[in-house]
């Protein structure tokens, strides 16, 4: 069985649709499921559905041999995995943001600025190659009430219209990476199931031209 894990949330629905062009399809209804372990309709492949932060994890550690992930997930988690394609959906920026008027990286009124973020690794990379010493306030959702209530001078966060750091006052100061889904195979299974790997990211290809 060659075992993949997708990311449940807004990659969810693509990857099921890069899939199903693929020729891997399901019986039943994966999207709205309370379900989390389905079996394709061929019986030789499977998906799980984790969270997605946790899908490199899944993949690293060999639960799953592939799985669907985003580049801002892959710089945080820093797994060791092979990642052979990108899959032509999920383009968003990695971005720092603040207040309205505010156009540098640096702390005007402290010497270590204040960035809050659910990508603490990104951002201390980041700051840290700047030269700008930096204090991560880490937090896992609502990042843009960070700095509107005094917690943070500054944000790093997943953009992807930019509207919602409109609505709060927000913009954008400078872009750390471009993000996007990309196919994630676990190095052993890349060896020990090359022909499974070979034909799957075969299959993902076909399904995004």
């Amino acid at each position: 069985m060659f075992v993949i894990a997708l990311p449940k949330g807004r990659l969810l629905e693509p990857s099921l649709a890069a899939l199903s062009k693929a020729g891997i399809t399901f019986r039943e209804e994966v999207a709205t499921s309370r379900k989390l372990i389905f079996d394709a309709e061929d019986g030789r492949r499977r998906i799980v559905l984790v969270k997605p932060a946790d899908v490199p994890t899944y993949v690293e550690y060999g639960a799953a041999d592939a799985g669907v992930s985003s580049v801002d997930v892959l710089l945080e988690s820093r797994a060791d995995l092979v990642q052979p394609v990108g899959l032509g959906f999920g383009f968003c920026r990695i971005a720092v943001a603040a207040k309205k008027g505010v156009s540098t990286l640096d702390g005007a009124d402290r010497p270590t600025v204040r960035v809050a973020t659910k990508y603490p690794h990104i951002t201390m990379d980041y700051f840290n190659s700047r030269g700008i010493p930096v204090e991560i306030i880490p937090l896992s959702g609502s990042i843009e009430l960070a700095p509107l209530v005094g917690l943070a001078d500054r944000i790093v966060d997943l953009v992807e219209s930019g509207r919602t750091l409109k609505e709060n006052g927000l913009e954008i100061i400078e872009v750390i990476a471009e993000s996007h889904a990309r196919l994630v195979v676990n190095r052993a299974a890349y060896q020990t199931k090359r022909a499974q790997v070979l034909e799957f990211i075969e299959g993902l290809c076909k399904s995004s031209t």
